[in-house]
């Protein structure tokens, strides 16, 4: 029995991180293999029953890792953007959510023949999105824009709303007082946002207490952060049932947007918790249906239903909501867009259906498949084709080319110029001012002040970014930058320069591997080589080869004087070169390079051998 019980808590972790790495490689969203891997564990080969596995506990873990999911959520969130987009998102939480329970439930009601107790619940629930479906669909797509923001924020804020909202819901069909549900639901959500918002702010009061006080050691800090979200998890809940997702929500927003104590590292924590709470909770709730609840689905019905709420209700809700808004129609069309059901829908839906079985109401069994027909299918719809119609839009971009530069100075400037002469988006940050302004005054994007201060970071517009290097003397704020952004862009885009002594260190004496990017152009060549190089006279080049003149032919028209920096193929994919990747130019390809004159050959240390050897 432990045998069983060890095998399916591990099935769940190996399966889940599997799936998010099979998604990862074939470019899928990830939620859509992990309900794919969680149906064939369950339903269609009977390896994993999550009952049988985790028994009483499933739903207060499923609870509890929503609540955490949430909480990181709430990390992400920062008072800069609700400014910004804080109207639309009021609105498409408030009016958005009544338009899509009404439209919902008529169609519940009608399309599903389900009674009116059953579709006005199954809609309360539908009503929510969530980050668990949002985010990982949003990190793929990267939208440009204010849209980025304002699913960010719709997805985790209407997570509790809507739970709260099928909670009032089933409490009024229980007690049999469906017609009082407007006065009952009112009620229901002042007291929710109440002990919620009280709960969380004293939780993240108290956090902050204990770190600015340095009552607990840096390593403790994301165990006791787990402590008080959990802490305010149940004793919301126990104030007020299903207040306890806003008061993690509030909880995380209001440590995100203090100032005095730093969350970095808890922050960080979070993310990787995140991932593997998604993966274990789609495989967990997929793995515990079986094909009887999908049987007594009418399927004609549920193909009409879920083509209602994709082509109908959340283009009303969106649109209806944002009549006012400074929002182009692209923009609308594609909010319009992204609303796939996320683990709220199924947990919430799961629970009251056997509530519901218990007190005898008719239909209630439909509820869960339902639930999950909804999600199943909002998530393929959404997942495969939010990001090619968010291209096809103009507001997102297929392996975005652009990059940005960390540094400023007179060689990053003219070769963000030569890079934005070729059509490739080019950004740049500066602590000096006059760096920054010289980048301005050449028709360059930049933004000025130290990369690692959070207003810098927030105020800069990733959308077209693919790359991130760091190329200033600074090699300590290098390596930390390369490390932020390599959480935005993935690890393999973020590159920085070669520390100035790294040649002359030991193995034991170099910076580890993991907290450094990779090593920009090639192996020994250091930012101290490179502005020697520039200011010296060297010459940035641009050059088109050709069948006649190739890669090969440019290295012996300057042995041992050039350095290759960047490679544009014809297609205008954006390749650099680094000391750990193999770049193999062809004919047709744009060179991008910094070429010296023979005399300073010396500066190089013999760097020309390592260019010869990347040609090879």
């Amino acid at each position: 029995m432990h045998e069983h019980l060890l095998i399916g808590v591990a099935a769940v972790v190996i399966l889940g991180v599997l799936a998010q790495w099979l998604a990862w490689r074939l470019r899928l969203p990830s939620i859509l293999l992990l309900l794919m891997i969680g149906l064939v564990a369950g339903p269609m080969t009977g390896l994993l029953s999550p009952e049988e596995v985790l028994g009483d506990l499933l739903f207060p873990l499923v609870s509890l890792a929503v609540g955490y999911i949430l909480y990181e959520g709430g990390l992400s969130l920062r008072v800069k953007e609700l400014r910004e987009v804080g109207a639309v998102v009021f609105s498409l939480t408030s009016i958005g959510v009544a338009v899509t329970w009404v439209l919902g439930a008529l169609a519940a009601r009608f399309l599903l023949q389900l009674t009116w107790p059953i579709a006005i619940l199954l809609s309360a629930v539908l009503v929510v999105t969530g980050p668990t479906v949002i985010g990982p669909l949003l990190r793929q797509i990267r939208p440009a824009g204010k849209t980025n923001a304002i699913l960010k924020w719709e997805g985790i804020l209407i997570d509790p709303i809507g739970a709260v909202l099928a909670v009032l819901v089933f409490e009024a069909i229980l007690s049999e007082q469906l017609q009082q549900a407007p006065m009952i639901i009112a009620q229901g959500v002042l007291i929710t946002a109440l002990v919620g918002v009280v709960v969380g702010l004293l939780a993240a009061g108290a956090m902050w207490l204990v770190l600015s006080r340095y009552w607990v050691p840096d390593q403790l800090h994301n165990g006791v952060s787990l402590m008080f979200v959990t802490l305010a998890f149940v004793l919301s809940d126990l104030l007020h049932p299903e207040s306890g997702l806003l008061a993690v929500t509030v909880m995380g927003f209001a440590l995100a947007n203090q100032k005095q104590v730093p969350i970095k590292q808890i922050e960080e924590f979070k993310k990787n918790v995140r991932d593997l709470l998604i993966a274990g909770l789609f495989i967990v709730l997929a793995a515990r249906l079986s094909w009887a609840d999908f049987a007594q689905i009418v399927w004609w019905r549920g193909a009409l239903f879920i083509t209602f709420l994709v082509l109908l209700v959340r283009p009303a809700a969106v649109f209806i909501s944002t009549l006012r808004a400074d929002l182009s129609v692209k923009e609308k069309t594609f909010l319009s867009w992204m609303a796939p059901r996320g683990i709220v829908a199924a947990a919430v839906s799961s629970l009251f259906a056997l509530r519901l079985e218990e007190a005898g109401f008719a239909g209630a069994e439909a509820l869960v498949s339902l639930t999950f027909l909804v999600i199943l299918s909002t998530v393929v719809i959404y997942g495969l084709t939010a990001s090619p119609l968010a291209r096809w839009l103009g507001i997102a971009e297929d392996e975005p080319q652009g990059v940005l530069f960390m540094g400023a100075h007179s060689l990053v400037r003219e070769l963000a110029q030569l890079l934005q002469a070729h059509d490739v988006r080019v950004a740049l940050a500066d602590s000096n001012y006059r760096n920054h302004s010289a980048a301005r005054m050449a028709g360059l994007t930049s933004y000025y002040g130290k990369m690692l201060d959070e207003s810098v970071m927030e105020s800069i517009d990733l959308s077209g970014i693919g790359r991130f290097l760091a190329m200033t003397s600074n090699d300590e704020a290098n390596a930390l930058a390369v490390l932020h952004f390599g959480e935005e862009l993935g690890r393999s885009e973020a590159f920085q320069l070669q520390a100035g002594d790294a040649v002359d260190q030991s193995a034991e004496q170099r910076v580890p591997r993991h907290l450094h990017g990779r090593i920009l152009f090639q192996p020994a060549l250091t930012f101290a080589q490179l502005d020697a190089l520039f200011d010296e006279g060297a010459q940035l080049k641009s050059t088109s080869l050709t069948q006649e003149f190739t890669y090969q032919d440019f290295l012996a028209k300057y042995p041992g004087t050039a350095v290759s920096l960047f490679l544009i193929s014809k297609n205008g994919r954006l390749e650099i070169f680094a000391a750990d990747g193999e770049v193999v130019p062809k004919a047709g390809d744009t060179l991008i390079s910094l070429v010296a004159e023979p005399e300073l050959q010396s500066i190089f240390n013999g760097n020309g051998a390592e260019q010869e050897k990347v040609a090879s």
